[in-house]
């Protein structure tokens, strides 16, 4: 039998010829990334292998991001240890303050991230690349001092569903509403260490932000990795960040895959997960009451991209954001701020009484930038609506797309530009 294009990858880097869902594996990686939190675990496990270095300076990405610039003595502590460990192993792929971004939004836009590449990183959402053909995964910090003192990891190869989209997206809905109605359908285990491979006509209305957002949100279904096929779309754009040369991987026509799933996206709607799993959804049109809200949280590595900036400044514009409500908006890298500038997005979202963060995690994991008290409510384009995610146990999180954020922000409850 066939393999799917994970499986290809997998049995490139292994080495082998073919793989099967369930076979261990050791393969060789092109990038182990680490932020501010996860790499300094990583980096005392690799003073206690008292090893010499790293397995290769140019395939190690380290970004502090999720509580940078520092919130307090001990964030900064973490981040001295990562940069004290980057400038003496030399390691390039080092971003300061400054330069940086959140990672999962910088790498592909710095072209560290290219089709056919492995890569690990001490971060769950590590699954974004799949957008562009790569296999990527999420690793804890064990593994990843392990992947950058020996440049290999061990993998059970995932089977994998694969997700048949047809049709195109309606107005204001998004890539975000697409993973969303998924992991309602499926589960927060639904895909449990599998790969999620997304293919058919439909993939060629989704843009690369869409594509990000869905591969970055497979693992809330439990996924091993999300995937897409490499398209023109997506060869464009690594022709245009990336300076790596790249390998396309096509599924075989009798890959093996444990379920299929058709997708009409035509009949999406704006979708939004209710406290306090992802897998919680309901459809704009199946809120029958008013939630009021208090704070709405535009950014992260989902949908902190120009266009997620973009449809949040469409809704704002000529707009105010409803009293007593929080907006804050987080350009996801430096280049997307400045991006975001130069269009007069920050203009328009400063006149509509919303703020701009410096790039960070900040609130998506309880960091800063926006904790929630006791009783609060906000909607958020992150990716885990957890209990006490983003601040207080008894605190509310509702996800969505950018389009229903704004709209939201504006209504002061959750709402959708339709309905403005």
């Amino acid at each position: 039998m066939g393999m799917t294009m994970t499986q290809k990858i997998l049995a490139a880097h292994a080495g082998l010829d073919k793989v099967e869902a369930g076979q261990l594996i050791e393969a060789d990686l092109d990038l182990v990334l680490g932020n501010d939190i996860t790499s300094p675990v990583a980096i005392k496990e690799m003073d206690k292998m008292k090893v010499e270095g790293v397995f290769d300076k140019d395939k190690i990405a380290l970004v502090p991001d999720h509580f940078v610039p520092n919130k307090d003595i001990k964030s900064a502590e973490h981040c001295k240890c990562v940069r004290e460990f980057a400038y003496r192993n030399q390691i390039t792929n080092y971003f300061e303050v400054g330069q940086m971004g959140i990672e999962h939004a910088l790498l592909p836009e710095k072209g560290l991230t290219v089709a056919g590449d492995v890569i690990i990183g001490a971060d769950s959402h590590t699954c974004t690349y799949g957008a562009l053909g790569a296999f990527s995964t999420g690793v804890g910090s064990t593994d990843m001092a392990a992947g950058m003192a020996t440049g290999k990891a061990w993998f059970k190869v995932p089977g994998a569903i694969k997700f048949e989209l047809t049709g195109s997206l309606p107005e204001w809905v998004s890539g975000k509403d697409l993973i969303l109605h998924i992991i309602g359908m499926i589960g927060v285990d639904g895909a449990l260490y599998k790969s999620m491979e997304f293919v058919g006509e439909g993939v060629k209305s989704l843009s690369m932000d869409d594509r990000f957002t869905i591969a970055n949100m497979a693992i809330e279904a439990g996924a091993k990795n999300g995937i897409f096929p490499v398209d023109e779309l997506a060869k464009a754009y690594m022709d245009e960040h990336s300076t790596k040369q790249y390998t396309v991987y096509e599924a075989d026509e009798d890959a093996i895959y444990d379920e299929v799933y058709t997708i009409d996206l035509n009949s999406l709607r704006p979708t939004i997960a209710f406290p306090h799993l992802p897998e919680n959804t309901k459809t704009i049109d199946e809120i029958t009451e008013d939630i009021k809200i208090d704070q709405v949280v535009i950014g992260s590595c989902t949908n902190g991209r120009i266009d997620d900036l973009r449809c949040a400044a469409k809704v704002l514009k000529d707009k105010k954001v409803a009293s007593g409500i929080r907006c804050i908006i987080i350009p996801a890298t430096q280049a997307i701020y400045l991006q975001a500038m130069e269009e007069g997005l920050l203009k328009t979202f400063i006149e509509a009484g919303a703020v701009v963060s410096t790039p960070t995690c900040g609130p998506c994991l309880g960091g800063y930038m926006g904790i929630l008290a006791a009783g609060e409510r906000c909607v958020a384009t992150t990716n885990r609506n957890f209990v006490g995610r983003m601040g207080h146990v008894d605190s509310e999180i509702y996800l969505a797309s950018p389009a229903v954020a704004a709209a939201s922000a504006v209504a002061g409850k959750i709402s959708c530009p339709c309905r403005l």
